[in-house]
């Protein structure tokens, strides 16, 4: 998979799973600041990339996902092979 195709899949996730438009999905988008997510959905969030990708997030890593950037380098350091 690549970078394109892991930002599509990521920001497919991000907009089910936070209710907002595509448009405001960017590399940089804090889940928070600029997204709108509260402690609850990021939770939700987390627990949906685990799944779509077959990734365990240990909850002192899923804290330091903070943007739509950090959580792709995450996945793809972690994703198996």
């Amino acid at each position: 998979m690549n970078e394109q195709e892991l930002f599509e899949k990521v920001k497919q996730i991000i907009v089910e799973q936070l209710g907002v438009s595509a448009d405001e999905v960017t590399m940089d988008a804090s889940f928070t600041e600029d997204l709108g997510a509260d402690s609850l959905d990021t939770v939700e969030l987390v627990m949906a990339l685990e799944e779509a990708f077959e990734v365990e997030i240990p909850d002192e890593d899923a804290e330091k996902l903070t943007t739509v950037r950090t959580a792709m380098d995450y996945i793809k350091k972690h994703q198996p092979a």
